[in-house]
C-alpha cells in the first residue's frame, strides 16, 4: 500500500503535469523545426509569437466573459483560439514579407536571419507588454478539475490521490490532434509533400515547379497555428505573463536541438525528455522515500536536486550536453 501512495504521489507531481507540459513545448519544438527545415535559421522570435497569439486569445476570451458567451465546462479561450491563431499567422506572415523576405532574396547566411529573428523578438516584445501590460493575466474559466486529490485519494482507497486539471486532459488532447494532423499534412497533401521537397533539397524543387513563396507561407501559417496553441494552452494550465515565453524558448530549442534539427518526430520526444527532466530534477522527494522507507524513516531535507526557481538550467545543461556530445540529436537529418 505504501508503495501504491509513493507512485500516486510521484503521478500527481511529476508525471501528470510533465505530460502536459511535454505537450506544450511539443507544439512549441514543431513551430521551431517547421521554420528551420523550411527556411534553414533559428526562428527566435518563435516564444514572441506564441505569446502575440496567447495575448489576442486573451483579450478576445475577456470580451467573450464580458458578453456573457462561455462553453461551460470548457474554458472560453478554446473559443477565442481560433481568432488567437489567425491574429499569430497574420503577425508571421507581415514580419517574412517586411523582413525576412528581403534577406531571402539576398541569400543571406542563416547567422544573418537568426539575427534579425532577434529583433523581430524585441519588437514583438514591446509590442504585447504595451498591449496587455508586463503583469500576469487570468483568463482561465471553466471547470478547474476533471478529478481531486481528495476524490480520487477515496476512489483508490490511498492516502495520496492524483489531481488532474481539465487545462491538461485539454492540452494532451488537442496537442495529439494538432501533431496527428500535421504529420498526415506533411505526409499525404501535395503541399505537404512540396514542403518535404523544398526543405530536402531546394534547388531541385524549383527545377520540378514548387513554387518557393508558396512553401514559405504556409511553413509560416503553420508555425504561427502551433505557437498560438502552445501558448494558449500553456497559459491555461499555468499562467500567462509576458516574460515567461522568453524563459520557455530555451526548453524548446532545447526540445529541438536534442531531438534533431529539422525532425518533427525527434522534437516531440526530444520536448517530453526535456520536461520530465525539469521536473523529475526539480521535485522534492523527501515524501516519496518516506513512502518507500521504513515506517520511522523519512530524510531530513527536501532531497530537491534543484531548486524549482532553477528549472530552465535544466534544459541550459541538456542543451550544452546535446551540443558537445551529440550535435545531431536524437535522430540524424535536417528536412522535415
Amino acid at each position: 500500500m505504501e508503495i501504491l501512495n509513493a507512485f500516486a504521489l510521484f503521478a500527481n507531481f511529476v508525471v501528470v503535469p510533465a505530460t502536459a507540459y511535454g505537450a506544450q513545448l511539443a507544439l512549441g519544438a514543431l513551430g521551431v523545426t517547421i521554420i528551420f527545415g523550411i527556411l534553414k535559421f533559428a526562428n527566435f522570435s518563435h516564444g514572441e509569437l506564441m505569446s502575440f497569439g496567447t495575448m489576442i486569445t486573451i483579450l478576445v476570451t475577456w470580451f467573450l466573459q464580458d458578453m456573457g458567451v462561455s462553453i461551460a465546462p470548457f474554458p472560453t479561450a478554446l473559443l477565442a483560439l481560433p481568432v488567437g491563431v489567425l491574429a499569430a499567422i497574420g503577425v508571421a506572415l507581415l514580419t517574412d514579407r517586411m523582413v525576412f523576405r528581403f534577406y531571402r532574396r539576398q541569400r543571406s547566411n542563416p547567422i544573418v536571419f537568426a539575427i534579425v529573428s532577434v529583433g523581430v523578438m524585441f519588437v514583438l516584445a514591446g509590442l504585447i507588454r504595451i498591449i496587455i501590460g508586463p503583469a500576469d493575466q487570468s483568463f482561465a474559466d471553466g471547470q478547474r478539475f476533471i478529478i481531486g486529490a481528495f476524490a480520487s485519494r477515496d476512489l483508490l482507497g490511498l492516502d495520496e490521490g492524483i489531481a488532474i486539471k481539465q487545462s491538461q486532459v485539454i492540452t494532451v488532447v488537442v496537442a495529439l490532434v494538432v501533431v496527428v494532423w500535421l504529420f498526415w499534412f506533411l505526409q499525404k497533401t501535395r503541399s505537404g509533400k512540396a514542403m518535404r521537397a523544398y526543405s530536402d533539397d531546394e534547388d531541385l524543387a524549383l527545377l520540378c515547379g514548387i513554387n518557393p513563396e508558396r512553401v514559405v507561407m504556409i511553413a509560416w501559417i503553420i508555425a504561427a497555428s502551433l505557437a498560438a496553441i502552445a501558448g494558449t494552452l500553456y497559459g491555461l494550465d499555468k499562467t500567462y505573463k509576458p516574460f515567461i515565453f522568453l524563459q520557455i524558448l530555451l526548453p524548446i530549442f532545447a526540445a529541438t536541438i536534442l531531438g534533431g534539427i529539422g525532425q518533427p518526430v525527434g522534437a516531440i520526444l526530444g520536448a517530453f525528455i526535456v520536461a520530465f527532466s525539469e521536473v523529475m530534477v526539480t521535485y522534492a522527494y523527501k515524501k516519496f522515500l518516506a513512502y518507500l522507507g521504513p515506517a520511522d524513516w523519512a530524510p531530513d531535507g527536501l532531497v530537491q536536486l534543484l531548486s524549482t526557481d532553477y528549472k530552465f538550467a535544466v534544459s541550459f545543461i541538456i542543451l550544452v550536453a546535446v551540443l558537445l556530445i551529440r550535435p545531431t540529436g536524437i535522430i540524424r537529418g535536417k528536412v522535415i
